[in-house]
Order: structure tokens, then sequence, then C-alpha cells
């Protein structure tokens, strides 16, 4: 029988609707190939060029999709000339992590090889491994409401056990299943900075006690600052990481970084019944219109995303179409033949976006 999910749409600002398209088609003509599910597209306004036409950065009636929905795909999002009134960045995504608690981001960085990258990498080594960040308190807890005065300024760092332990509990699941389908050797590494901070203490204790119900799984510590070192001389070394939200937030994009760019960077937040995928990039609006954008990011979002809804309904044929979907995508970066202009190429979105479709769907 086939079971129909709802995908929950936000096209985003700038370059957003521009690489939503090709993604939602793709993603169309897989579920139509498929006989054991279908999607539904419910689009969901919300952003930065909405709060500038209505006042709103995410109506109510759009969390209410998001809240009812089976997934939630969203664009880039956020306009530099369009803030709150307090100067802040419109942040919908944000949003929508805290009210329906998605406390494990997920930030994959993959180099296959073939592929171009920063690093003078061997020729034999390969990078695959996953950063999950912590997304809903940590440093960003007082997002906004910080205090400042004339001489000082305070924003609260805040480590919760009950965010936590299920963070630990998605780190482990997770290496467990990259260790099942290949993709690891079952290893997690908390990233903490338990030498300096009480907080951090307190996180790396709770890691350890869920480390010990998960036998089969390597667990390691390493300090964030030797960490941002070895993802540079050594990332074949990681398979999961798991750290806090500003940690993760920057080291995020130093992973991005290995891979050659944002635009090569899904991600996925993730909680106990909602899930959230997006690309890493932003809105790039100088370039809006113009049929230039990266859409590669977007569409291993989705592949995130079929993957991830194939482990929950245990859909053995989306986890098939989401591996499909992300090698292809694999593929057509490490020949190098069909890259954007961030990736050193000259192929329009289009283009690039017809690649991933040919590899997907060749024979």
């Amino acid at each position: 029988m086939t079971k129909t999910f709802e995908i929950a749409v936000f096209q985003g600002d700038g370059i957003g609707p521009e690489i939503m398209g090709p993604t939602l088609e793709l993603l169309g003509q897989m579920a139509q190939a498929s006989s054991a599910y279908d999607l539904s597209f419910t689009d969901a306004p919300a952003g930065a060029a909405h709060y500038a036409k209505t006042g709103e950065s995410l109506p109510e009636h759009s969390m209410e999709t998001a809240r009812r929905a089976d997934a939630i795909l969203l664009s880039a999002m956020g306009l530099p000339d369009v803030r709150y009134a307090d100067g802040t960045e419109i942040s919908p995504q944000i949003e929508l992590r805290k009210a329906l608690t998605l406390f494990a981001g997920v930030r994959p960085v993959t180099v296959r090889k073939g592929q171009r990258t920063p690093l003078n990498m061997p020729a034999d080594r390969e990078i695959d491994f996953v950063l999950v960040r912590e997304s809903t308190e940590g440093l960003f807890h007082s997002q906004g409401c910080g205090e400042v005065t004339k001489d000082e300024a305070r924003e609260t760092l805040l480590i919760t056990r009950e965010i936590s332990e299920q963070l630990f509990e998605f780190a482990f699941t997770l290496a467990k299943t990259r260790k099942a389908a290949g993709r690891g050797p079952g290893k997690v590494t908390c990233v903490d900075k338990a030498n300096v901070f009480r907080a951090f203490a307190f996180f790396r204790e709770m890691f350890d006690a869920e480390a010990a119900k998960h036998t089969g799984i390597k667990a390691e510590h390493a300090y964030v600052d030797a960490t941002a070192l070895w993802m540079v001389q050594k990332p074949w070394d990681f398979d999961v990481m798991v750290t806090e939200n500003m940690f993760g937030d920057i080291l995020s994009d130093l992973g991005a970084g290995l891979m050659g760019g944002l635009g090569l960077a899904p991600s996925a937040d993730i909680g106990r019944d909602h899930a959230v995928f997006q690309p890493c990039h932003g809105s790039a609006p100088d370039i809006a219109g113009q049929g230039l954008a990266n859409p590669f990011a977007m569409i291993l979002s989705a592949a995130l995303m079929l993957d991830w809804l194939g482990i929950k309904h245990e859909i053995s044929d989306m986890r098939r179409d989401g591996t499909r979907l992300r090698e292809s995508v694999e593929n057509v970066v490490a020949r190098g033949q069909v890259l954007t202009r961030d990736l050193g190429g000259s192929a329009g979105t289009q283009e690039a976006a017809r690649a991933v479709m040919e590899e997907t769907f060749a024979a």
C-alpha cells in the first residue's frame, strides 16, 4: 500500500525559490516511480520578504502547516536589508527549531575521491562524517534577550539534562545506523570545553552516561579547539561528532569549507516528532533571479529528508531513494564536469539540477 506524506514547503528568500523548484521536481519524480510512498507538497509562506509585505515572518497558519506535516523542507531564508525592529535578522528557521524542539542539528560532511577540496588530501582518502549540533539551547539560549549596559554585555549559555540526554541518544543511534550501512566505524566524539567550563563538564558527564549504554559504539572526547585543528589535519578520522549549539555553528561552517563551500552543505534539524531539512547557505540576493544559484545543498537536504522518513516509517524504498539522490549529487560533483560558479564551474541552476536528475534516473 502506498503511504502519502505531507511535506511543508518554505520557499525562502532570494535564491530560495530557484533551488526549491528543481528539488521538488526531483522528489516528485522519485515518488511517482515508487509504489511504496507518495509526497504531497504544501506551501508555507514565511521569511524576510513575507515580513516586509505583511509584518509577519512566520504566520500562524504556516506554523500550523509545519506542525501537521510529516516533514518540513525549507529553503534559504533572510535578506540583509530586512530586519526586525531591534536590528536582528529574520530567521523563521530558528523559530521553528525552538517551537518544535528540534534539538539535533545534523550537518553531514562528505568529500569523495576526485572531488575538489581546499585540503591537500591523500588520493586514497575520503571524508564522511556527521556533526550533530544541539540546536535549541547552548549559547543561543538568550538570543535576542542578552543583557547589555553601557559598560558590559552578558549572554547566558544553557545546557539541560532533558535536551542533552536526547541529543546523545540521537548521536549514538546515528552512529549505529551509519555503521550498519557501512558508512562509519561506529564512533561518537563529544566535542566540548570541559577543561574550562563547568557547563561542559556537565555536558560530558551526560555523554559518558549515554555511552555506557552502547557497548558496540566507541566513545571519545575532544576539546573544540583541538577538533578544529584535526578537522583540517585528519578529517577522515571522524564518524559522528556531537557538540553544543555555538560550537556546532562554527564547526559546521568549517566542515562546509572542507567540501568546497556552503553550496554543498545540507542540514537537518530533528526532534522527537518533527524535522526541518534545509541548505546551510544563505539566500544570496545578489544573484537571485539570474539562474546562477547552486541547487546541490538543497537537493542533498531533500535526500536527508527521504532517509529520515524512511527510517521513521520503516519504508526501505524511501531510504534507498535518499541514498540514490545523495550519491547522484556526490557523483556529479566528484566528476567536476557540471559545477556552479561557487564551486569553480560555469553551470547554472537548471543545468546543475538536470545533471543530478540524469544521474538519479540513469538506467
